[in-house]
């Protein structure tokens, strides 16, 4: 009888510098070919889990850990890490973690060289991976220049480079444009039917759904609450914790009282014309190198009360447009003006008490010993008073359910935790225009809504811009879409104009999502997109 590739038996793990356990009595044996697709709210505890299998915890995460796992028969307790990264595979949730190369080459290198593998045969295994993933076009790619998604094509590369038996993805979708994500997911399949096993983090349960996993593992509390066939999961799952597809929601939501009507922007009334342009982009064009353009000629205005979902694939100059708008960046040729003021000539630190920015990835801002003092960082270089910073504090954490986390170290936090911080500490700022960069990433459908439902209520804030790759956050929250691809703006409308043209969304990499089939499919009774739990009651 074939032994299995994993086994894991009353795992418990608590980590040294908290008091609670993470996960407690988890077991379960994972088979070879197999696609188990593990779902849960933020902070359930899957990270953990993650890191206990590829020996990260208690190696490089300390911590006190209970029961056993055993990697084909054998307890890997003793292994070097080294060992273990010859039978499993990572990838992190978050990239910028995981690149260490300077060049794309390198970096899918760098394991094989680690583990001495001679030169000719790292070349062909490199170049395998690179095309096995479609992206060998990036071979020579500087890896700072590359887009959220397309290092986390790299950093996957480099995994499949080693051959690992088995698997780990922590929220692999999270960075990529729909289209991206499907090639991730049926790239998944395809290994797994080549007999790899897979464990797979994600929150995008309804897009991981269509490969068909061979079962789903749904945790709680760091427990595991249900463990079986996918047709199962939506019985015992909170749906508003899980993103399941938009009918099941529909048909779940018709039993719970509507949802209250949200008043968006109540700020943007009252302060002069919804009209009046905030942000003004004239003829902008800026390449990272001087031969190379970016962005191509960008006109556009951000006026008072806009919601904007910024949509398109990896690669295609969406950050690189923000950050203009915030002057991170400054244009090669054309404008930004900034309340009717060029960027070029003012500072990061004028333009931030009108815009405030996320950034896509969370370890590129937190760096404060605890979330109370990264919170308090802008509203203090703001010139601030003392009691409105304990008051702004005190709001943005309630914002994004984090009350409880005021003195933990940021970096300590999951990957969707810290998302939450640093969408907290631009909050605490109370600039008049909110900029984030994938809000979504790493969020349970929950915990998601509910900080765009208040965020997008709050009175500081006159307009708001978001960049995504969940066309669902677009159905349900944005008043304008703008698609961004090649570094120029393909369209910019409202919702239900720029997303029923299926052609134009396919040919930018965008995929037609449940809930705006369902949405188009009812417009004529609703006359506007909405979230499944409103349709439940129409």
């Amino acid at each position: 009888m074939a032994v299995s590739p994993l086994v894991v038996e009353n795992l418990s793990f608590r980590y040294r510098d908290r008091s609670a356990t993470a996960i407690r009595e988890i077991s379960f044996e994972a088979h070879a070919g197999e696609i188990l697709l593990i779902a849960g709210a933020s902070g359930c505890g899957k990270t953990t889990l993650i890191r206990c299998i590829n020996g990260l915890a208690p190696r490089s995460y300390k911590g006190e850990v209970g029961g056993q796992i055993l990697l084909y028969g054998e307890n890997p307790k003793d292994w070097k890490l080294s060992q273990i990264s010859q039978k499993i595979g990572t990838v992190l949730q978050d990239p910028e973690r995981q690149i260490l190369g300077t060049k794309v080459v390198n970096e899918v290198a760098f394991g094989l060289e680690n583990l001495n593998v001679a030169r000719e045969e790292i070349i062909d295994r490199v170049d395998e991976a690179l095309k096995f993933l479609k992206i060998f076009h990036l071979r020579e790619r500087e890896t700072f220049t590359l887009s959220g998604g397309e290092k986390q094509k790299v950093a996957l590369a480099g995994v499949l480079a080693m051959r690992p038996s088995i698997l780990l993805l922590d929220e692999p979708l999270a960075s990529l444009d729909p289209a991206s994500a499907q090639d991730a997911l049926d790239t998944a399949r395809l290994l797994a039917d080549q007999g790899m096993t897979i464990l797979m983090v994600e929150h995008r349960v309804e897009d991981v759904l269509r490969i068909q996993p061979n079962r789903v593992m749904f945790m709680s509390e760091g427990e595991i609450r249900y463990l079986g066939i996918p047709s199962g999961l939506s019985k015992v799952a909170n749906y508003r914790e899980i993103k399941l597809p938009a009918s099941e929601i529909v048909e779940r939501a018709k039993l719970d009282p509507p949802p209250a009507e949200i008043k968006i922007l109540p700020g943007a009334a009252g302060r002069g014309s919804e009209k009046e342009a905030l942000v003004r982009f004239e003829e902008v064009a800026f390449g990272y190198d001087a031969e190379v353009e970016v962005l191509h000629g960008i006109n556009l205005e951000i006026k008072r009360g806009d919601v904007i979902a910024v949509l398109g694939p990896n690669g295609a100059g969406k950050t690189t447009f923000v950050k203009h708008a915030i002057g991170l960046l400054k244009p090669k040729a054309g404008r930004v003006l900034v309340n009717g003021h060029d960027t070029k000539q003012a500072s990061v630190a004028q333009i931030a008490s009108t815009l405030g920015y996320v950034f896509q990835s969370p370890s590129h801002m937190l760096f404060a010993p605890t979330v109370r003092e990264e919170l308090a960082f802008g509203p203090t270089n703001l010139k601030h008073s003392k009691e409105q910073i304990e008051t702004e504090v005190k709001e943005a954490l309630r914002i994004v359910n984090l009350s409880d986390k005021e003195q933990d170290p940021p970096l300590a936090l999951s990957f969707g935790q810290q998302k939450r911080v640093s969408i907290a500490a631009i909050l605490a700022m109370q600039s008049r225009i909110l900029v984030m960069d994938e809000p979504t990433a790493g969020q349970d459908y929950q915990n998601y809504m509910n900080f765009m439902d208040s965020i997008l209520q709050l009175p500081s804030f006159e307009a708001i811009l978001f960049i995504t790759h969940d066309v669902d956050l677009a159905v349900i929250y944005a008043n304008r879409v703008l698609i961004v691809n090649d570094g120029r703006l393909i369209a910019d409308g409202k919702p239900q104009d720029v997303l029923r043209d299926f052609d134009r969304l396919k040919a930018n990499r965008l995929v037609p999502t449940s809930l705006l089939a369902l949405n188009l499919d009812r417009l004529g009774a609703t006359s506007r997109f909405m979230r499944a739990e409103a349709l439940a009651h129409v």
